[in-house]
């Protein structure tokens, strides 16, 4: 079954500054990733009816199945993925794995 990685990254103190590394460094990085189908990017723009959000970035990364995306994690660009998550700090990140039901 396909699998998705989400990663939702808090609102950095410099968002530009957290911008030029994401796309320049980190995202490169991820696209090297072996098994991977696609990977896409949105920038949160608020929540519903306008109202903030905590939220500045939502990466979804998609897979074959749950054996295809630990075998990504676990390659050379997974782990050097892994270690450039220090240089994007923004509180509240966090990441889910979830099944594609539909």
């Amino acid at each position: 079954m396909a699998v998705k990685l989400t990663v939702v990254y808090g609102t950095p103190e410099d968002a530009e500054a957290f911008d030029r590394h994401y796309h320049d460094v980190h995202i490169p990085i991820v696209q090297r990733y072996p098994g991977l189908d696609r990977v896409e990017v949105s920038r949160v723009v608020g929540g519903p009816g306008g109202s903030p959000s905590p939220y500045h970035l939502i990466a979804e990364m998609y897979f074959a199945d749950h054996d295809a995306l630990n075998a990504a994690l676990s390659s050379d660009a997974g782990r050097e993925s892994a270690r450039d998550l220090k240089n994007l700090p923004a509180a509240g990140t966090f990441m889910t794995v979830s099944e594609i039901v539909g």
